[in-house]
């Protein structure tokens, strides 16, 4: 179950590690065992209390747990690698609490967490019994593809880094992987330090710039230059799709500069579903920056009839 050790405290995500170890002074003075006299609930506050802050107390601990979130912390740490080095019979005696009711330190956590869920650890940390140890560290790998690729799919052999072997591995890429998207290989990450199962390997798109094209989303855009004639009479124009296909697109009489036309399901498939994007191509009417004198003349009649 995910947790928010800062929430649990009471303190900001900024705060020094003196506010963190008053903060659980206090709650640690308002739940512990002997105050809450058997109740089950406040038991189990006080085990989240401890639990935070054995997390955020622990420089290295609390570096983890900011990069990770609390899902991905969680993964990776035990209930005994959480408590692995902290001490808590020793900042419990600190607070004021020193051989209590229950018999002691172990009593307090065996009580708090539960019953026999937990047993105690004579370093002052506790183990859930038969908790599975962290996984390894997830990789994320970025690859660059082409528009091509993007949109037909295809395979790419990969070396990929494990502790301190290097292995080669073939990985299929879906069709619709623009930026942004990445697909997850299970295992395929590192090695666990503590016997648990590798972590994940995640690959990400990088794709390469087209030439001539533009991609937005799993749209793809392309321009197409006309001339100030055609703009206003109208045409035809060939256009070549990503896949090479030529495709005649008619341009109505009266299309205006930076138009857009949309050839409807010519993009980029999406990964999930049957769902396609559009190409659209955009129209760049090209207006001469210097007429002849023909031209000129003709313009100027043209002018003359109200046009």
């Amino acid at each position: 179950m995910s947790a928010d050790y800062y929430k649990t405290l009471g303190v900001g995500k900024t705060a020094s590690g003196s506010e963190i170890k008053k903060a659980y002074r206090k709650l640690a003075l308002k739940y512990h065992p002997d105050k809450t006299k058997g109740d089950k609930a406040l038991e189990a506050k006080f085990k989240e209390i401890s639990e935070a802050y054995a997390v955020l107390s622990d420089p290295e601990k609390r570096k983890q747990y900011d990069t990770f979130g609390s899902e991905g912390f969680q993964q990776r740490y035990s209930q005994e690698d959480i408590f692995r080095g902290t001490n808590m019979a020793d900042i419990l005696k600190e607070f004021g609490f020193g051989s209590t009711s229950q018999g002691g330190f172990s009593n307090i956590f065996g009580n708090a967490f539960g019953g026999g869920g937990f047993s105690s650890m004579g370093g002052g940390g506790c183990r859930r019994q038969n908790s599975a140890p962290p996984k390894g560290e997830d990789l994320e790998h970025s690859i660059p593809l082409s528009l091509e690729e993007i949109m037909t799919g295809t395979t790419k052999k990969l070396n990929i880094s494990q502790g301190s072997s290097v292995k080669t591995i073939s990985v299929k890429i879906p069709k619709g992987m623009v930026k942004g998207k990445k697909i997850r290989l299970a295992g395929k990450g590192q090695p666990s330090p503590y016997g648990g199962a590798n972590g994940d390997l995640y690959i990400t798109s990088n794709p390469i710039q087209p030439i001539g094209y533009e991609i937005d989303g799993n749209d793809i855009l392309t321009r197409k230059e006309i001339k100030l004639t055609q703009s206003l009479l109208g045409t035809k124009v060939d256009i070549t799709t990503p896949l090479g296909k030529t495709i005649s697109l008619n341009i109505p009489p009266g299309t205006r500069h930076k138009s857009k036309m949309r050839l409807a399901g010519m993009g980029i498939p999406h990964m999930k579903g049957s769902k396609t994007g559009d190409l659209f191509v955009v129209i760049h009417v090209n207006v001469p920056k210097k007429l002849s004198t023909e031209q000129k003349n003709l313009v100027e009649k043209l002018v003359q009839t109200g046009l």
